[in-house]
């Protein structure tokens, strides 16, 4: 963080949505483009880094020129407005050889009785032997009857040698979510994607991850660590392809509380005898013995339970 003013027309509520989900106090270093309310906010480019409102008004293109290094852009989406609904395509082109990182997110404060909805898309077209690292998190507040909806989408195409890193997290506050990821994988490319989620109440989560990987020696590593608690429902679907040689793994461990459920759907498919694919999946209850053992330390059953969850989630 290299900025020390605070970023103008927003108002409390929403900043403390993008201390949520962007981890931003104070205008941030580099480039950035912050969405309020259904309207542009704030918006700064770097020398490398470019920043366009599409034509039609759906959202932006990212440009980062080629051999871009070290720098950052911000793109976070607050929601205040009880009733807001909208749909956000955002494209990111990431020259060759360039090294950067990209936090996303979406921040929804509903206090009113209709239901606030933020979809979008995001589609990433990675250069030849870059590298990448992207945060998007998502979180909920507000007091009021009306749910809080995302739907993200995310479209991944990679090039030979380049590397992508994606850290996804929702802990708090969303009603609804359908999270669906698709990525192609050219040769020499590799995929790391980690998750973590949390639901509660009657909250519903789905994510879906198909991943292709078409190029020889391209490889995957899909991670979800998830805790459902109360009525919540969670399903978690994973999908690789090896279709050459190739090194493809997902996992799926969750923690099942209360009357929540759970389901875990794996799918792996070889189209080539060189693809090693790898599936696993867990789903059980916090162990009682690390309840008592926690509670001998003076914690309630309450603490106990919360400081393993949150353990799991780190």
């Amino acid at each position: 963080m290299g900025g020390s003013s605070a970023i103008s027309n927003i108002d409390p509520i929403q900043m403390r949505l993008l201390e949520e989900v962007a981890d931003l106090h104070e205008t941030p270093a580099g480039a950035y483009n912050i969405r309020a309310n259904g309207q542009m906010a704030a918006r700064a480019a770097s020398e490398n880094i470019e920043i366009i409102s599409k034509e039609d008004g759906t959202g932006i293109d990212i440009h980062i020129k080629p051999g871009t290094k070290h720098e950052s852009v911000h793109i976070p989406v607050v929601l205040s407005q009880s009733g807001l609904s909208e749909m956000v395509c955002n494209d990111f082109y990431i020259g060759d050889g360039a090294d950067v990182v990209i936090i996303a997110g979406c921040g929804i404060h509903n206090g009113g009785d209709k239901d606030s909805k933020h979809d979008g898309l995001h589609r990433f077209f990675v250069g030849r032997a870059s590298r990448v690292k992207y945060v998007e998190k998502h979180y909920g507040s507000g007091d009021g009857k009306g749910k809080r909806v995302m739907n993200p989408q995310t479209e991944v195409i990679m090039e030979e040698n380049s590397y992508l890193e994606m850290e996804m997290v929702q802990i708090k506050g969303v009603d609804s979510t359908k999270r669906a990821t698709k990525a192609d994988l050219a040769a020499g490319a590799k995929l790391v994607i980690r998750e973590r989620l949390l639901t509660h109440g009657t909250q519903f989560a789905e994510s879906s991850f198909i991943v292709n990987l078409n190029g020889e020696d391209s490889s995957a590593n899909v991670i979800s660590r998830s805790v459902a608690k109360e009525d919540s429902t969670q399903i978690f679907i994973a999908e690789i392809n090896g279709n050459a040689k190739c090194a493809g793994h997902s996992e799926c461990d969750a923690i099942i509380m209360d009357n929540a459920k759970i389901s875990a759907i794996p799918k792996i498919t070889a189209n080539n005898t060189d693809a090693a694919l790898i599936h696993e999946a867990a789903i059980g209850k916090i162990a009682g013995e690390q309840i008592i053992k926690l509670m001998t330390l003076g914690l309630t059953e309450g603490e106990a339970e919360a400081q393993i969850v949150n353990g799991f989630l780190k």
